[in-house]
């Protein structure tokens, strides 16, 4: 296999053979490239930016600790602070140095948490010395702040927050913003015109003289300052006296400026100011596209309502809800405005930002808060709200969602809505009086229903006024101008016409956990002020398709049911505090004609008496607040109990004398349909196909399902040691024996729950 050579020197050595046992070639040694692995410092500096303004603020701090690189970026780059998110975080004593750096750099949630954080004192830890002081200070900063990262034309927020009414005695946080507000306007060119147009909006819901005359030279000098919205503010205040016609054809061209300068209120007034004639003395094509315009410009809704089911929200439970809020709106006496503009708002943070089931409640009632306090002199308070869910959420709950709500919405809380419209439409082409109602009616019920909230409100009030006109039986029932005017067709509008009739008027309301009908919007219409519309007959649906000319083939639809999705509208169905409140008893359902959970249809005609009697339930008096806050220290003075009570509510029937036993009612709820607040509205009517007539009356006795609760608490066993009872109540229908009775009742409480007793 080998030979053997002899060389020079005597030294031998093999040689192999070239046999392939015993030679081979050498491998090649492949050297490999080593690829450097990509880190996120390995990105571009613009991509890594994108990346980090995505994180959260806990993720972002977390990101901030890596590398003293991305620690330099990230302090060296306030658009990072300005789009760092702080979904569910709440300023805490902790976490407030994060808030404030996030404002100070530009971002409006942080600075928008912080400010309704220190006035309403929920969060930040201070001192019980000079709070109110501190508290006031601290929020007119932030306040500010989060007014000065908007557009100039945006309509001013803050005003909301610090509106009347306010503490008569002692410190007010509310006062002290204000003043501090009032005084940077003064130094703060630049922003004097937003701020002093928040110092007339709160001036002018004062009742005294003194503060209107105030108000309107606020007003004056914050629209010489270059602030549209009080520009036009001083229009409709003057609007009365430009009874010249050339003062008159001066004040219309003025209003068209402000129109032009992108004020919304200017645009829909002088949309129904050409509507109704021609103020301007233009060619009358003009006039028709100067109105035309109003209505192809109008923006569509943020979301589809298949959006609104991936996050686990059904339409059922958005009906739920909104028929809740329409029975507090009623309730309360609020506008049908109010109520569009709630909705408005539940239904765009719900389009940009997802919500636990056992929230949605907290978020309508938290939108409701703030739409009336930006709409209507009359407010819904806070602790008032609270008690309206039945406590199942606390202040503080309150509180926080409200923050929520302002940042997602970035400020705006006024939109158009369908209503505004619906004006616009009307003094187009005016309708009698009772066909009004029922335009009014339709608009409310389309809330309702989630599928409904897909078309712009232009295209659907433009639906609701022709199926309005064909259930009048107006001829024509779209005319020419109506074209025109609004640039929709009679063949583009059915359809959604017909789904409007179809899901107000044929298919059968949704039943809560008594299997009672929710038909609040029908009980709110059945009212003399809108001419009972409610009760009104329509026509049926073929007798609808012959009318407008269309084939008379009924879409088909599944019907809602209640019960069809009881495993994933658990969650949604019981609160949170599910297991700390009563469980409801079967036995008191005989008894229900004399109880009334919360305040319902059956009060709205005893305001008075609403007004007197609310103060008087057990709520959370010691929840975080600040001082000299008038719609809640009145309450102070009044509520017992500490936070976590439950009360029992009861009123007295109307039938009955004021000094009748105590009635307590196990079936109280934070969600309380109309129907339970006496025995005759206690029924369950079915609204057949084209039909709006009650059908015979459901028992209210009929047995309710257990554990299913339609935005109601789960309820405390009776036998638990936690009871509670109605605190003593002085109001008038409150009698010696009902204190009696109390009396005996607190005998019977053991020490360890004196803390509920006031």
């Amino acid at each position: 296999m080998y030979a053997v050579s002899q060389q020079r020197g005597g030294k031998i050595r093999l040689l192999h053979c070239r046999c392939p046992k015993c030679f081979s070639l050498p491998a090649r040694k492949r050297v490999r490239k080593q690829v450097p692995s990509l880190t996120l410092l390995s990105l571009p500096e613009e991509v890594l930016l994108c990346v980090l303004q995505c994180l959260s603020a806990e993720d972002l701090l977390t990101v901030r600790a890596v590398h003293s690189q991305l620690r330099d970026l990230i302090d060296s780059n306030s658009c990072v602070w300005a789009r760092v998110s702080f979904k569910d975080r709440w300023p805490a004593p902790d976490t407030v140095w994060l808030f404030e750096r996030a404002a100070e750099k530009g971002n409006f949630e942080a600075a928008v948490k912080l400010g309704i954080a220190y006035l309403y004192n929920e969060g930040p830890s201070l001192s019980d010395e000079g709070r109110a002081d501190l508290c006031g200070r601290m929020a007119a900063r932030f306040f500010s702040l989060a007014e000065s990262l908007r557009s100039p034309m945006a309509d001013p927020f803050i005003w909301v927050f610090i509106r009347p009414p306010w503490s008569l005695s002692g410190s007010c946080c509310k006062a002290v913003v204000y003043d501090h507000l009032k005084a940077e306007s003064d130094t703060n060119l630049e922003r004097k015109g937003t701020l002093l147009h928040c110092l007339f909006r709160v001036l002018q819901l004062f009742d005294d003289e003194e503060k209107h005359m105030e108000a309107l030279a606020v007003l004056e000098e914050s629209s010489n300052c270059g602030s549209v919205q009080s520009s036009y503010l001083l229009w409709e205040q003057n609007r009365s006296a430009m009874c010249d016609p050339g003062r008159y054809l001066q004040c219309v061209r003025t209003l068209r400026d402000y129109a032009a300068k992108g004020c919304w209120e200017a645009q829909l007034s002088l949309a129904k100011s050409c509507a109704s004639g021609n103020p301007l003395g233009l060619e009358p094509q003009a006039c028709v596209d100067l109105v035309a315009q109003l209505f192809l410009s109008c923006p569509s809704p943020a979301r589809q309502a298949e959006d609104l089911r991936r996050q686990g929200i059904n339409d059922t439970m958005r009906y739920i809800l909104v028929d809740w809020l329409v029975e507090v709106t009623t309730m309360k006496d609020f506008s049908s405005l109010a109520l569009h503009v709630t909705v408005g708002c539940v239904d765009r943070y719900l389009s940009r930002r997802s919500v636990a089931k056992a929230r949605l409640q907290l978020l309508g009632i938290a939108c409701m808060v703030i739409c009336t306090r930006y709409i209507s002199k009359d407010i819904l308070t806070i602790r008032e709200a609270v008690w309206l869910t039945d406590n199942t959420y606390q202040y503080e709950d309150l509180v926080r969602m409200m923050g929520e709500v302002i940042s997602v919405l970035e400020g705006k809380i006024r939109i158009p809505t369908l209503l505004d419209y619906g004006e616009v439409l009307q003094s187009l082409l005016p309708m009698e009086r009772r066909s009004t109602h029922l335009f009014s009616y339709i608009c409310e019920l389309s809330l309702l229903c989630s599928p409904l909230a897909v078309p712009s409100p232009a295209r659907l009030a433009c639906a609701t006024l022709l199926l309005t006109r064909a259930l009048h039986n107006y001829a024509p029932v779209w005319p020419n101008q109506l074209v025109e005017n609004t640039g929709f067709s009679k063949e583009e509008l059915v359809p959604c016409a017909l789904l409007l009739y179809i899901k107000c008027f044929s298919q059968d309301a949704p039943k809560d956990y008594r299997h009672v009908s929710l038909i609040g919007v029908k009980q709110r219409f059945e009212s003399d002020s809108y001419q009972q519309i409610s009760k009104e007959l329509v026509m049926g649906f073929k007798e609808l398709c012959q009318v407008l000319e269309v084939p008379d083939v009924e879409p088909k639809f599944d019907p809602p049911s209640a019960s069809g999705h009881s495993a994933d509208m658990h969650t949604f169905l019981s609160s949170p505090s599910s297991n700390s409140k009563r469980r409801r008893e079967d036995s008191m359902q005989t008894h229900r004609g004399s109880f009334v959970a919360t305040p319902t249809a059956e009060l709205f005609t005893q305001e008075e008496t609403l007004l007197g009697d609310i103060l008087d339930w057990s709520l959370d008096a010691s929840c975080s607040g600040y001082e000299g806050d008038e719609e809640s220290e009145g309450e102070r003075e009044t509520f017992g109990g500490s936070s976590h009570s439950r009360p029992w509510f009861c009123q007295p029937s109307s039938t009955s004398s004021s000094k009748g036993p105590l009635c307590i009612d196990l079936h109280s709820s934070g969600y309380s349909s109309v129907q339970s607040s006496s025995p005759s509205t206690a029924t369950a009517p079915t609204l057949v196909t084209c039909s709006l007539s009650p059908l015979s009356p459901v028992s209210a006795s009929a047995s309710a399902s257990p554990g299913f609760r339609l935005l109601v608490p789960m309820q405390r066993p009776c036998d638990s040691a936690h009871r509670q009872v109605k605190r003593k109540n002085t109001a008038a229908h409150s009698g010696g024996e009902i204190d009696m009775e109390i009396e005996k009742e607190e005998e019977k409480i053991t020490v360890a729950n004196a803390s509920f007793i006031s």
